[in-house]
């Protein structure tokens, strides 16, 4: 029996890239499956994001993830976009499918995915969201596709708040509302899940929460955060001391990355070993 040395290519297109761990977590599930696959973080400027794509065609990649600049700008490249991406208005995923390439967000599907693991769903619950910028917007969107009860906004620019909110009402016949996020911002009344959906917390920024009341947080309620390095926000731990149960980012970014491996392989991805190797790729055991 011959052997075949050619690889499944899929991969990362950004700038910069250089920090994007994704690889690392898909390349240990590949090689826990023993399947032929390999990631490749590549470096692709504005300007030639429509040659990388025509390379996706050429290469018969299975797929690509997309990072800045390229989520918004890589649409009109595509032949067809999911329900989620469409809405979102962007594309962090693409599947080729058989020559014809498909746009998704897997971004909103990571954390709701970790919702449900914690045994939180978000099925006619009040979702509070703080942000309105790429995660915000697909965690929204995504909650609201999944049934939430009423979404609310928690933004500094009350414009972006208010147009996601308005799309929101629009296109899933959610309820949904725009807060602005000023200092000590008041949590919502009969908030069920709190997501902080910025960067805030994210390394070397490690000092640094979410300008909200947290005295507005219960022990009833679920608090989740976007930021995965380091995993342990200021922002949760200040939930915690309010006696809420708390999600980690890690969770999320683990979640997004088996969807992306389940889209691009068609199996089921080893949640617990990307899980573990990103635990070892940001020092935490």
């Amino acid at each position: 029996m011959s052997k075949n040395y050619r690889a499944e290519l899929v991969g990362v297109f950004g700038d910069p890239v250089e920090e994007n761990p994704t690889g690392v977590m898909e390349e240990a599930a590949f090689e826990a499956l023993g399947l032929p696959f390999r990631y490749l973080t590549i470096r692709v400027i504005r300007e030639d994001l429509p040659a990388a794509i025509q390379a996706v065609r050429a290469f018969g990649m299975r797929g690509i993830n997309l990072t800045i600049p390229h989520k918004i700008a890589v649409i009109p490249y595509l032949d067809e976009l999911t329900e989620a991406a469409e809405i979102i208005g962007a594309v962090n995923t693409v599947v080729n499918e058989g020559g014809r390439l498909i746009g998704e967000n897997t971004d909103g599907k990571g954390m709701l995915e970790s919702l449900q693991e914690n045994g939180c769903q978000v099925k006619g619950k009040n979702l509070a969201i703080i942000g309105a910028g790429g995660a915000a917007r697909a965690i929204a969107v995504e909650a609201a596709l999944a049934g939430a009860k009423k979404v609310t906004i928690i933004n500094r620019t009350m414009e972006k708040a208010r147009e996601l909110a308005e799309m929101i009402r629009h296109r899933t016949g959610v309820t949904a509302e725009a807060l602005p996020l000023v200092p000590r911002a008041p949590v919502p009344e009969r908030t069920d899940i709190l997501v902080n959906g910025t960067s805030i917390g994210l390394y070397p920024d490690v000092g640094s929460k979410p300008d909200i009341d947290y005295a507005g947080i219960t022990p009833e309620m679920v608090v989740a955060d976007v930021v995965f390095n380091d995993p342990n926000t200021l922002f949760l731990r200040t939930a915690q001391a309010q006696g809420a149960k708390t999600i980690n980012g890690l969770g999320m970014l683990a979640n997004q990355g088996a969807v992306n491996f389940t889209l691009w392989t068609g199996k089921d991805a080893p949640k617990a070993i990307m899980e573990q190797t990103l635990r070892r790729e940001f020092g935490l055991g």
